[in-house]
């Protein structure tokens, strides 16, 4: 099946950032759903690569794009922290206005979709007024709410050198101490109601650890959100790609692909 990509660079009112648009074949049967999908902190679109290939596959129109600040994939900078952290959604906005330029067809209902930092903004993209008028899900890769009983991972000697480098693969105001705090605080802090949210955390990724899935499922199921979760065992958080399959096959049961 021949899909089309189409690469170019984006420009808000806020951010400049990469794009990625993954065009189904137009022999393929034409879906009304689309997706936009996003990485997590330090990383890029790349990790979401594999994704977007068995979506638009499937016949879903699909756009991956960088994180504004993250130098993996774009070498723009952003203004502040605090401008990256008030403003970041509007990426999944001017994202889905790009895939409109493209689609021929109606879109009847968004999927957002992330892994660590992208997943909780796919989350919290589910409350944007833009879409108020779509159906809407959000799958989150690699989430949950931490319950490390000393530091977190990544603030242990042990991983010391390697944020050294991370640190410097984002924009310096996006480091490492600002980022975390506000990521713990965000997860904690989630107002999501009446929302559908597909969690998908390994068994062996140590960065979320034993139990943050839980917390975060238990916390979004309080405030009257329809969850559904997969824990494979083998998911490390390091490797996003490999939950290219897990999303597939939750998509094929939920969507009828």
């Amino acid at each position: 099946m021949s899909v089309k990509l189409i690469k170019e660079t984006l420009t808000n009112e806020y951010f400049t950032f990469n794009s990625m648009v993954f065009l189904p074949s137009k022999n393929s049967k034409s879906r009304t759903e689309w997706a936009v999908l996003t990485h997590g902190y330090t990383a890029s679109k790349s990790d979401c690569l594999n994704w977007a290939q068995r979506l638009s596959e499937a016949g879903i129109p699909t756009i991956i794009f960088d994180l504004p600040g993250h130098h993996l994939g774009s070498y723009n900078k952003v203004k502040s922290f605090e401008d990256f952290k008030d403003n970041v959604l509007t990426c999944f906005e001017s994202s889905f206005n790009q895939l409109k330029k493209y689609v021929t067809g109606e879109c009847t209902q968004i999927i957002f979709g992330g892994h660590s930092l992208g997943a909780l903004l796919a989350i919290k993209a589910l409350k944007l007024s833009t879409f108020k008028a779509y159906k809407k899900m959000a799958i989150g890769v690699g989430i949950g709410i931490g319950q490390h009983k000393t530091a977190h991972l990544f603030e242990t000697s042990f991983y010391e050198k390697t944020l050294n480098i991370r640190g410097q693969l984002v924009d310096e105001n996006l480091h490492p101490d600002l980022v975390f705090p506000w990521i713990k605080q965000e997860k904690l802090d989630l107002d999501i109601t009446q929302q559908r949210v597909h969690l998908i955390t390994g068994l062996d990724d140590v960065v979320v650890g034993q139990g943050g899935l839980e917390v975060l499922r238990f916390n979004l199921e309080a405030m009257d959100n329809r969850v559904t979760f997969l824990e494979p065992k083998k998911l490390p958080h390091h490797e996003p790609s490999m939950a290219a399959t897990h999303i597939f096959n939750f998509l094929k049961n939920e969507l009828n692909l």
